[in-house]
């Protein structure tokens, strides 16, 4: 959510925004909520002036009081108490026009940054660069989920029968590997200084319309039935929840953390949820860093939080690419995104395995995340958030780019700690 103050006085930076955004039909929101927020402001100003009155009434009724003139302090109680239904009304104004401001600027977007590709949607987002050689092997690689049936490692039917498609049996050595990524991930961004953290895996409504957008939640989230509780999407809705209605200390700033939790999604409108694999599924875990920081060193942190999923990924032996987000394919709430994508021999090209995002202060401004400057200065934090690795949808690079010819799969090294010392997931010998 933009600053309502920045909005008033440059309407049109935010038209532009919404022309390169492609939301040209929220044009008209711009005159609605300055219109809005002038009538709100104005009876804002007619209320406090009829409290000014009525505080220099009140002086004046004790003074006649004093002086014995009881029929004139009467007439004065009288006239506060008149002032006092038409203050309530202004009040109620005042609050009721404030709400629609509210509600018309969480559909604003965020002023994305000028470094942005302008594009209508995810097919003109823009390759930065590559890393690592993509390999073709001169064998036939398998569909994801034959790999691992071969390796006795999944089990879809079963899962579907117990909740429905979306859902998996991981089984024998592709569950232990699943759990190795994991707990890799986590060492290896401890390693670079982040705080680990588990976090609560539901979280309130305040804090869901805090992180996201309302079309984001109907597609993503799922709703505790009775509760004022929702399943996350992704640990980021938590972890940077964990600072709602705070005033951090400029000191201790920046707080850079990186949080594993299950996650749950409905995949509203994906295409291919019907598909036999582990692409797009309701349900998977995942490893999170997320950076609350002063405004001046999101860039800076945008940068080392994407660089370190690259890292990640060329550990295991796979090759990964950046792509910029062109403004169509943004959330509304985010200054600037680039995923992270992974190789895949089978398909001979790219598919997403991370996506990272500078959101300015959008979230802390929707969820009062503020920062002590001193002096009395208070400015809202930035926030950033980026996937270290989110398996199983990972396992499906992983398992290409390690399978050999005989089906078997290889263990990087710095993966092999975690696997027991294996070297090598071998196809059972029935």
């Amino acid at each position: 959510m933009i600053d309502i103050k920045f909005l008033r006085e440059n309407p049109e930076v935010v038209r532009q925004n919404l022309r390169n955004k492609f939301q040209d039909s929220k044009l008209p929101l711009v005159d609605e909520v300055i219109e809005l927020d002038k009538a709100a402001r104005q009876a804002k100003g007619d209320a406090d002036a009829l409290r000014a009155k009525r505080n220099k009434i009140s002086k004046e009724i004790g003074g006649c009081f004093a002086r014995g003139e009881k029929e004139k302090a009467e007439q004065l109680k009288a006239e506060v108490a008149a002032q006092g239904e038409e203050l309530k009304a202004l009040e109620e104004k005042e609050a009721e026009l404030n709400e629609k401001v509210t509600k018309i600027m969480m559909v604003i977007p965020n002023i994305i940054d000028p470094s942005v590709p302008i594009g209508k949607n995810d097919t003109e987002n823009v390759e930065v660069e590559r890393f690592g050689e993509p390999v073709v092997p001169d064998f036939e690689i398998p569909y994801h989920t034959e790999i691992m049936e071969k390796l006795c490692g999944i089990d879809l039917d079963a899962a579907r029968r117990v909740a429905g498609n979306g859902f998996y049996y991981l089984m024998g050595d592709i569950a232990r590997l699943h759990s190795a990524v994991i707990s890799y991930a986590r060492d290896f961004m401890i390693d670079r200084g982040f705080t680990y953290c588990v976090p609560p895996f539901m979280i309130r409504s305040n804090v869901v319309s805090g992180v996201m957008s309302f079309a984001e939640m109907d597609a993503m989230m799922y709703k505790i039935e009775g509760e004022d509780l929702f399943l996350i999407g992704t640990s980021e809705h938590s972890m940077i929840g964990k600072f709602i209605d705070t005033i951090i200390k400029e000191d201790e700033l920046p707080y850079t953390l990186t949080s594993y939790s299950p996650c749950f999604r409905k995949e509203k409108g994906a295409h291919g949820i019907e598909e036999r694999g582990v692409y797009r599924i309701h349900q998977f875990e995942k490893q999170e860093m997320i950076v609350v920081c002063k405004p001046e060193d999101s860039k800076m942190w945008f940068d080392k939080l994407w660089q370190n999923t690259v890292d990640f990924f060329r550990t295991l032996d796979i090759p990964v690419r950046t792509l910029e987000c062109c403004s169509g394919d943004l959330a509304d709430l985010k200054v600037k995104s680039i995923d992270v994508e992974a190789w895949s021999p089978r398909q001979k090209k790219y598919f997403e395995v991370g996506s990272c995002s500078n959101l300015g202060d959008a979230q802390a401004r929707r969820l009062k995340i503020r920062v002590n400057g001193g002096k009395d200065k208070k400015y809202y934090a930035h926030t950033l958030n980026n996937t270290v690795v989110a398996p199983p949808r990972m396992l499906i690079a992983f398992l290409e780019n390690n399978l050999n010819a005989d089906g078997s799969v290889n263990i990087p090294e710095a993966l092999r700690p975690y696997m027991g010392g294996m070297e090598k997931i071998e196809v059972p010998v029935k």
